[in-house]
């Protein structure tokens, strides 16, 4: 619904019967609470206990079951310090197995808390103590990586402080934890999803859509529906279902970062979200990104910037004026925004923009980028293509055809029902901004524009290149690597200690994957030489390339997954096994 908060909130006051409606208005578009200040509670010291279990939670006034730690969603801020020795208690007060993942933090293998690759898992009512050197500084996260309880209430950020002079001068700092919370459990999302995997996109492309000229023309749809795919599917879960929340809380919430005018003030900002991409802006206040995945890059400005799911990015912002800023992260498919406001004074707020038009994946999002829209990558081609011959359907279920469906130039690509399509004309994107980014009138921020602060620590050209397949099924949900699951218990994708492997993400699919490698950093590949940037989660577009090289330095078993959470349990996650050079055979 396109409402604009402050109308909505006059009207509301002059009238009665308007205020009777605000229930039925998003709840970004309501009235607001006097404002909570209150920041995420902090543990920090060598010896710290963590405790999980099942708890309640309000959002915008309502109950809701959760899995917390301490008592909290999000679970306390773990504060540590670079140099010390960690040592973290989890007491699992669940009837159910669970688990503690340090997201982006480089430790011992044993200490990663994936179940059944690096540990067994924390069993009921029991105890685990997780304990290693902390070797960097930054701003990272923790989750459990058992089952979906990342979904309810199980996530919380990290901060560890430089043991030096921090480059990054502020003079207050808040941690902004944005995440995704529905009352259907999470079990039931991923079955309505197996069960139709359209089931929460309230965005599809109507009639009227097409008449007022905000839809695809009607033969570019025809087209489109020919192929069995629809422009609108974006996001899985979308703001139907899902409250979109920053610190625990819902947008009427109104939870409030307060400053003095003329501060600089660090945000710490973390998508700890099971499946919300979101883009973040601060209307009226240019934001200066300073780190990204916990690691300094030189300081660049921008107004907005897209954060996939399990990334973090610190920012500085001055306001140097005594009012109130809204703060938003409106989910990448334009179907709902979690929002904060920045504010001199708790109980003040500022004008909510609404939400902005839609976004329609293009051809380019199928993987044709280089086909005849050019560099842009335009949706008008797909009528053209359609009439190629390039959408032909077979009869095993929709699939486009084996002219597309180019195996030749992807061996290693299981076949079967799991993998719908090749992309057949790929194309690197890490110079876009993200879908629907790109004519929003500011300037947004892309991977392309990060640079590394301090020179990389291994230089060297890589030994090897290897190609990963980003592949699924769309209309039934099936999701993996090459066309395999983890669950099908193939082998690990091999590594040895110290080489340098350069990795190429090739995206099959019309969905963004945001890819995370566990126990490592990778280097981007962005033309920045010896200071490209360094990265534990990498957003690759739809029908897009993304490259990294990585130094397999750390020996041991680690998970490598689309960080999409129901993509991961459906099967979108492998093993990379990093083995001593004198044992490799």
């Amino acid at each position: 619904m396109q409402i604009n908060r402050r109308r909505f909130v006059g009207g509301a006051l002059g009238g009665g019967g308007v205020a009777a409606m605000a229930a039925w208005f998003p709840a970004w578009a309501q009235p607001v609470s006097s404002g909570i200040t209150a920041p995420i509670p902090t543990v920090s010291g060598s010896d710290i206990t963590l405790r999980i279990a099942r708890q309640t939670m309000r959002v915008d006034g309502r109950l809701s079951r959760a899995i917390g730690i301490n008592g909290t969603v999000p679970a306390p801020l773990v504060r540590l310090k670079e140099g010390q020795t960690a040592r973290l208690t989890v007491v699992n007060d669940l009837d159910e197995d669970s688990s503690i993942h340090w997201h982006g933090l480089l430790l011992p293998f044993q200490m990663d808390g994936v179940p059944g690759v690096s540990f067994p898992g924390i069993k009921p009512r029991s105890t685990f103590i997780y304990e290693f050197p902390v070797i960097q500084s930054g701003t990272y996260w923790y989750h459990s990586h058992s089952g979906l309880q990342e979904q309810i209430g199980h996530y919380g950020p990290i901060v560890i402080d430089p043991e030096g002079t921090d480059p990054v001068v502020y003079d207050r700092e808040h941690v902004v934890v944005l995440s995704d919370h529905s009352h259907i459990s999470p079990e039931a999302i991923f079955h309505k999803l197996k069960a139709n995997p359209g089931h929460f996109n309230g965005q599809r492309q109507t009639l009227a859509g097409l008449l007022a000229g905000k839809d695809q023309p009607l033969d570019e749809r025809i087209a489109w529906g020919a192929m069995r795919m629809d422009p609108t599917d974006v996001a899985d879960v979308s703001g139907s279902t899902y409250t979109f929340l920053v610190n625990g809380h819902g947008p009427r919430d109104n939870w409030t970062a307060l400053f003095n005018p003329g501060e600089r003030v660090r945000l710490r900002i973390i998508n700890a979200s099971a499946m919300s991409i979101f883009n973040v802006r601060i209307p009226g206040l240019r934001m200066t990104v300073v780190q990204a995945d916990g690691l300094n890059i030189v300081p660049v400005e921008t107004d907005e910037f897209q954060i996939a799911v399990a990334e973090t990015y610190d920012v500085i912002v001055t306001p140097a004026v005594d009012r109130a800023y809204t703060f938003v992260a409106e989910a990448n498919d334009r179907s709902g925004m979690g929002r904060a406001t920045l504010a001199p004074r708790p109980g003040m707020t500022a004008e909510v923009p609404p939400l902005r038009s839609r976004p329609l994946a293009t051809m380019k999002d199928m993987g044709m980028g280089a086909m005849g829209a050019g560099a842009g990558g335009d949706a008008s081609c797909s009528a053209e293509h359609a009439a190629m011959g390039h959408c032909t359907i077979e009869g095993d279920g929709g699939a486009m055809d084996h002219g597309m469906r180019d195996f030749d130039a992807a061996p290693q690509v299981k076949r079967d029902p799991s993998v719908q399509t090749i992309s057949p004309m790929p194309v690197d994107r890490m110079g876009e901004p993200g879908q629907g980014l790109d004519d929003v009138g500011h300037e947004v921020l892309t991977y392309k524009q990060l640079v590394a602060l301090d020179r990389n620590p291994d230089v060297r050209a890589p030994e090897r290149s290897l190609d990963i397949h980003l592949t699924g099924n769309m209309e039934r949900f099936m999701w993996s690597f090459d066309g395999m699951k983890m669950s099908d218990h193939h082998e690990p994708i091999p590594f040895i200690e110290g080489e340098r492997v350069r990795v190429n993400l090739i995206n099959d699919t019309m969905m963004s994957h945001p890819i995370h490698l566990h126990g490592h950093f990778f280097e981007l590949v962005t033309g920045k030489g010896d200071r490209a940037p360094r990265k534990h989660t990498v957003l690759v577009q739809p029908g897009g390339i993304a490259t990294f090289d990585l130094t397999a330095d750390a020996v041991g078993d680690w998970a490598f997954h689309c960080h999409l959470l129901y993509h991961m349990y459906a099967g979108m996650m492998r093993v990379v096994s990093v083995r001593p050079r004198g044992e490799a055979a």
